[in-house]
Formats: C-alpha cells, sequence, structure tokens
C-alpha cells in the first residue's frame, strides 16, 4: 500500500534557501570556520594573522552585504532546521543588527591588524586569534538573531572567549582583573537566564517577532513589568550602566591594548543593543513606565563615568571611565523613546565603536613610542610625532562631541530629543558630560601630546614611526571624519533603525511572512 504524501509546508520551510538569504547566517559561521582553521594550523603560528585578518575582512564583506540587502528589501530571515518560525530558531537582520556588526567587524579588522604587532609568538600560540574569531563570532549571533534565547547563548559564546583573551599572558594583573570580570558577568548572565525562563514561562515562546505580536494580548495577565525589570538589570550590567558599572575599570586596563581595544568598542554595545531589543521593541509600554528611571540611570552613567576619568592618571583607565560614560550617553535615548531619541543613540553607538577602539590603539601606540601609560612619564610627542598629534587630536574632538568629527551630531539629535521630550536636565546632563569630556581627554591630550619635560629625551633617540599603528588609526580615522562631516549616510540608517525599533510590523512580517493582518 503505497504511503499517503504528508503536507509539511505548515510546518517547515519548503522552498530551498537562495545564495542571499544565507548572508544572514554568513557573518557568525564565516568567523566560527575560521577560527576552527586556526585551530588546526595551532602550531603554524606565522599562519594565524593572515588567516584571522582574511576571515574577518569575509566577514565585513558578508556584512556590508547584507546591511545592503535589508536597507532595499527590508528585515531578512533565515530559520535553522527548516521548522518554521517560532518553532524553528530564526536570524533576523535588520537595519539595527546589521549596522552594528558592519561597524563591529571593521573594528575588528582593525585590531587583527594592530594585533600583528602588539601580540607576540606565546600570545599567538596561546590562541589570540581563534579567541577573537569566536569573540566576533558571538558578538555577531547576538546582533543577528531573532530568538531571546538565541541572545543569551550567543552572549556566553562571546564571554567565554572574552575570558580567555583578558587572561592571555597569565600576569597577576590579568587574572585579578578576569576574575572580577567572569563574577559580575556572571551575575549578569544569571539575571538574563531567569528574565529568559519567566518570559518563557508567559509566552510560550522566545522567538522575539512572535513576542512582539503577542505582547499586547497578554499585558493584562502576564508580569511584564517584572520581565522588563529583570533584563534592564542584566543588559544594564552588560553594558556598565550606574550603578552596576565598578566591575569595567576593574578589568579592561589588564589585558593587551589591542583586547582592551575590542572589548572597549564593542562589547558594551551589545549590551546597550539589547536593551534597545528588549525594552524598545518588545516592552515599549513597560520601558515607557520606567522612562523615569532611565534617564536618571544614564544621566548617572555620564555623570560618574566622566568624573572617573578625570581622577585617573593611566591612559587606560581613563578610557575604561569614557567608555561607562558613553553608555550612559546612549541610556539617554532610550529612556526617551522617541524616534529622534533612538536616532540619536544608533548613532552614537557607531560613533563609539570607532571611536573608542581608535583610542585605546592610539594609547598603545603612545606606550609603544613613549614606553609608558602614564600621563606623569608621558610627554613632549607633538615635536617628535606630529602625525601621533593629529591622530590624537581628531579622536579627543571626536569623542568630547566637537566638531569636526563623529561624536557632534549623535549629541544634538539627543540634546534636542531631550528638550522636545520636556526634559531640559537630561539635556544638561549631555552637555555637561561633553564638557567633562573635553577637559578629562584635554588632560590626557596636553599632558602626553603638548607637554615638554625639561629632561625628554633628544630627538635622536626617539623610536621609529609605527607604521602598523598608523595604518590602523588612519582607517579608524576616516569613518570619524566622515561621520562628522557627512553624517546624511548614517544618520539614515539610525533612522531606519529606530523607526524599525519603534514599528515591529516589517519584523515581524519578515519572520512570519503568510501571516494574514488586518
Amino acid at each position: 500500500m503505497a504511503a499517503e504524501s504528508v503536507d509539511i509546508s505548515q510546518a517547515m520551510v519548503t522552498a530551498p534557501a537562495t545564495l542571499g538569504d544565507w548572508l544572514v547566517v554568513a557573518p557568525v559561521a564565516i568567523p566560527i570556520v575560521f577560527g576552527a582553521i586556526l585551530l588546526m594550523v595551532r602550531h603554524e603560528t606565522r599562519l594565524h594573522a593572515g588567516l584571522a585578518i582574511a576571515g574577518l575582512v569575509a566577514t565585513l564583506a558578508a556584512n556590508a552585504g547584507l546591511l545592503s540587502r535589508v536597507l532595499s528589501d527590508g528585515p531578512q530571515v533565515m530559520t535553522m532546521g527548516r521548522w518554521l518560525p517560532p518553532f524553528g530558531i530564526s536570524f533576523t537582520a535588520d537595519a539595527l543588527g546589521a549596522s552594528l556588526a558592519l561597524v563591529a567587524t571593521l573594528v575588528a579588522v582593525v585590531c587583527a591588524l594592530y594585533a600583528m604587532k602588539d601580540i607576540g609568538a606565546t600570545g599567538r600560540r596561546y590562541g589570540f586569534y581563534p579567541f577573537m574569531l569566536l569573540m566576533m563570532a558571538g558578538v555577531g549571533g547576538s546582533f543577528l538573531t531573532g530568538d531571546v534565547f538565541n541572545l543569551y547563548v550567543w552572549f556566553e559564546v562571546f564571554l567565554i572567549s572574552s575570558f580567555g583573551l583578558l587572561i592571555l599572558g597569565s600576569s597577576h594583573r590579568q587574572l585579578d582583573g578576569a576574575t572580577k570580570y567572569a563574577i559580575l558577568n556572571l551575575v549578569g548572565t544569571t539575571l538574563f537566564l531567569t528574565a529568559t525562563a519567566f518570559l518563557y514561562g508567559t509566552f510560550g515562546t522566545l522567538n522575539m517577532a512572535d513576542i512582539a505580536r503577542k505582547v499586547d494580548a497578554l499585558r493584562e495577565t502576564g508580569p511584564l513589568m517584572t520581565l522588563t525589570v529583570l533584563y534592564l538589570l542584566a543588559f544594564g550590567m552588560k553594558a556598565a550602566a550606574f550603578p552596576l558599572n565598578f566591575w569595567l575599570p576593574a578589568s579592561y586596563h589588564t589585558p593587551s591594548i589591542v583586547t582592551a581595544a575590542l572589548f572597549g568598542g564593542v562589547l558594551t554595545k551589545v549590551g546597550v543593543y539589547a536593551l534597545l531589543r528588549v525594552l524598545v521593541m518588545l516592552f515599549p509600554l513597560e520601558r515607557a513606565v520606567l522612562s523615569d528611571l532611565i534617564a536618571w540611570v544614564a544621566a548617572g552613567t555620564m555623570i560618574i563615568g566622566i568624573m572617573g576619568a578625570l581622577a585617573q592618571s593611566d591612559i587606560r583607565r581613563v578610557l575604561g571611565f569614557v567608555v561607562i560614560s558613553g553608555v550612559g550617553v546612549m541610556m539617554a535615548g532610550i529612556a526617551l523613546g522617541t524616534e529622534q531619541g533612538l536616532t540619536g543613540t544608533v548613532l552614537y553607538a557607531f560613533h563609539s565603536i570607532l571611536v573608542m577602539t581608535a583610542l585605546y590603539l592610539l594609547a598603545g601606540v603612545m606606550n609603544e613610542l613613549g614606553g609608558s601609560y602614564s600621563l606623569h612619564e608621558l610627554s613632549g610627542l607633538y615635536r617628535r610625532y606630529p602625525l601621533l598629534a593629529a591622530f590624537a587630536l581628531l579622536l579627543v574632538l571626536a569623542v568630547a562631541g566637537l566638531p569636526p568629527a563623529s561624536g557632534l551630531w549623535p549629541k544634538v539629535l539627543l540634546v534636542r530629543a531631550s528638550l522636545d521630550a520636556g526634559l531640559p536636565w537630561l539635556s544638561f546632563a549631555i552637555l555637561l558630560t561633553g564638557l567633562l569630556t573635553t577637559v578629562a581627554m584635554g588632560r590626557v591630550f596636553i599632558l602626553t601630546i603638548w607637554r615638554q619635560k625639561a629632561d625628554a629625551a633628544p630627538d635622536g633617540a626617539a623610536p621609529a614611526h609605527p607604521t602598523i599603528g598608523y595604518a590602523a588609526l588612519a582607517v579608524l580615522s576616516l569613518p570619524v571624519l566622515l561621520l562628522g562631516l557627512y553624517p546624511e549616510p548614517f544618520i539614515r540608517v539610525a533612522e531606519a533603525s529606530a523607526t524599525g525599533l519603534l514599528d515591529a510590523s516589517a519584523y515581524v512580517g519578515a519572520v512570519f511572512p503568510t501571516e494574514v493582518r488586518p
């Protein structure tokens, strides 16, 4: 007897995946594949840098193609295992996730280039490049996943690899910093997992698009405010928001400078991204109730962070507190919840990824040329290295939010959004933070670049110009300057990201294309 044919179209994806669909998972798959290749050739450390850079460049190209497709055709979806969502695990790329993944991969390419001189044979043998590729796979997965539990999984992927990068070298200072980093992130992970368990118990699904379309029906019966507060705590700790920020300045100054650059530029932005995705897209009404609290947390993070920077004498510690202050600026847009405010937050995230990575690499070049990270010991770099001084001036202007660099426009958007929302005190906090950042980073510039100590080494004793360091700074300075002088393309992408968060219909429609809507 012939077996009856079974219609699986209601449960499984029957159409073959097109080549363009693979762009959705390529930014995660490529670094994993290249990381595996590096493990296979782990004894051939001379090959590691070239293979890692090739893998990251391929990932960058995939991210660029994905963002182009998202901007032209809307959110892109690929569901694993052929099971239809919400049963199959979906990767969903919208303008927000794809753009952040692109910028993060760009700085990773630059860091891999800089690591050619910063990471020696021992560091390569102990797995710097495989750890780096695995971390970028976790970062890309976090930005592109459409499932809350998988967001947790990808968080764990990049956290585990970041532990390896932190302790590479096994010095006492590194182990101390890694211990603090691990313990506090374990607390944040526990809160994240607890909130996700409550989320599944409430909605019966962890697919973000499915949650977005069910949230209104469950608002009267589900503990949505409890869920929102738990996620605010968990992601606030991951992003290093006040008062949960004390782990960052205790750990980010301990690893190699290229690792610190990658951490300072990328990792806290994943926490901010998670806050945007969950609080703004999934629980917008609950976020609105908590908006005053989030605004005060944002202001506290801004001011406390930059005051901490003013108190430091080690450049790496200064930059760690500047990272925290920037998280506060981004949280201001989340507190406002308006299109202009969210556009400012996304634009500031682009700026911060580029500028913070560049500032850490600048600190590495200054240490290479001056032999120290201390503000008390470095001096006179302008006379010996005028090109370095030019890079430093541009980056100081950028992080302070001054023209002609990238930090100006996101702060303009956030200040205007704060005033439009009737929160002049929040706009004052943003402007005050900019002033204090100018003082803090101006102090660094004056003491290390401009000041000329009487006992400084003569010009003839100066080390040679660092070619790789200058190349890395030039690559990052170009988009920093471009965002400041010609911000319109960046603002359009940020606006598309903000619109997608406030109106999730396109996101939901991409995941559930056959659903009939009124």
